[in-house]
């Protein structure tokens, strides 16, 4: 394992990049962000719309929801659109006190609705894993990062300790500019579909994912099952098959399936270098041992594989051909893939790819390469867990 140089530490702060007109903050801890975002509320006049998979009621959560409710009480719109089963541990009496400020709150596909709706499995699977943040015409968050603070060892709940690798390593993204209205927009559409209300379908050039073009630009996609949203596989796979030099790719739960699978195989023929930057210690054990599974054809095609050591790695990012970056809630997984509501950026910025790639960097000094020698050590009856758990893909 690679040592970082004393340069590496700094890339625990923020970055701040400029992009076609938009300034972007890059956050890659969770204590920095809840800062930003607790003082971007309370400069809050007309609007503060958040919707997220976890919203505990921890530091994090508690300090989030102080604000919202003073901006509440004052009279600006505030909702709260959270994933009844993502935020299954936080008693109900937190948001009911939320409502008492105010605030319009909403548990996206919850047992009531499932159980009203008469389509339990339906409802309960399909889960809203995105997370963002409006605030007024003027500022919007997005990436992976839920409403917990992941800088402590008890961050997902009381009875639910972290692994031993405190301290998530993730990434989430403030952007001022013009095109805070298409993330705003973004929340609209799923705040009326979670209650129901009719939305118009978008156009078709974005239901089918097609990329820009031009030196610079920042497209926004809502992913999801069904012609109504864009086609999470269809956008991986093209930018997959666009790659010509590098991709790397830093992935919470990495479990491609389908089209998206296939493209990556096809990758290092065309001379493409791929690497993958896992979690070295996962909060979901069952998805790390269905990965490890995916280490020998991946290994076959010279794929280098890394594991982050020392801090668990939730982000869901991906750089290709230093020019392209994918960063939101979307995993390379077949539940973010085809059945989940996923938010994801794709920016297309020199400047944003190399400041990304730093980061990824970064990971990779403080990960452990799985090399096919490593891979071939490991026991039979490990090798057979990893195999049973990847027959579960499609589910997990």
């Amino acid at each position: 394992m690679s040592h970082p140089s004393p340069a590496d530490k700094k890339i625990d702060a923020p970055l701040r990049v400029n992009v076609a007109g938009h300034e972007l903050t890059i956050f890659l801890e969770s204590p920095p962000l809840i800062a930003a975002m607790v003082e971007d509320i309370r400069t809050a006049r007309d609007r503060v719309w958040l919707e997220t998979y976890i919203y505990l009621d921890d530091m994090a959560g508690a300090a989030i929801g102080d604000a919202l409710m003073e901006r509440a009480r004052a009279g600006v719109d505030v909702r709260i659109l959270y994933d009844a089963i993502g935020s299954q541990s936080t008693a109900s009496e937190f948001f009911e006190h939320l409502e008492r400020s105010g605030a319009n709150v909403h548990a996206f596909h919850s047992l009531r609705e499932a159980l009203w709706r008469f389509r339990p499995l339906r409802i309960l699977n399909r889960r809203d894993h995105r997370k963002l943040l409006v605030i007024d015409d003027r500022v919007a968050y997005f990436g992976g990062m839920n409403v917990v603070d992941a800088a402590t060892d008890r961050a997902m709940g009381a009875d639910d300790l972290l692994p031993t690798s405190a301290g998530w390593r993730d990434v989430h993204v403030r952007l001022t500019g013009p095109q805070q209205q298409e993330v705003a927009e973004s929340f609209d559409r799923s705040w009326r579909r979670a209650h129901g209300e009719p939305v118009s379908w978008k156009p078709r050039a974005y239901r089918k994912a097609l990329l820009a073009t031009g030196a610079e630009s920042i497209q926004f996609f809502d992913f999801g099952p069904g012609r109504a949203y864009s086609s999470a596989p269809k956008l991986f796979t093209r930018l997959i098959a666009a790659a010509r030099r590098q991709i790397t790719i830093s992935m919470a739960y990495f479990l491609p399936v389908g089209g998206v699978l296939r493209a990556l195989w096809k990758a290092p023929r065309r001379g493409v270098l791929v690497r993958v930057i896992v979690p070295g210690e996962s909060d979901v054990p069952i998805v790390q041992h269905a990965t490890r599974h995916l280490y020998s054809w991946l290994l076959r095609r010279r794929f280098r594989i890394y594991e982050r050591q020392f801090n668990m790695l939730h982000s869901k990012v991906m750089v290709v051909d230093k020019i392209w970056t994918v960063v939101g809630s979307c995993n390379l997984d077949a539940r973010s893939l085809y059945i989940n509501l996923e938010f994801m950026a794709v920016i297309r910025s020199q400047t944003l790819a190399r400041a990304m790639n730093r980061v990824m960097q970064f990971e990779v000094t403080r990960s452990k390469r799985i090399t096919w020698q490593e891979y071939r050590e490991r026991s039979l009856w490990r090798r057979l867990i990893n195999s049973l758990a990847w027959m579960f893909r499609w589910w997990l």
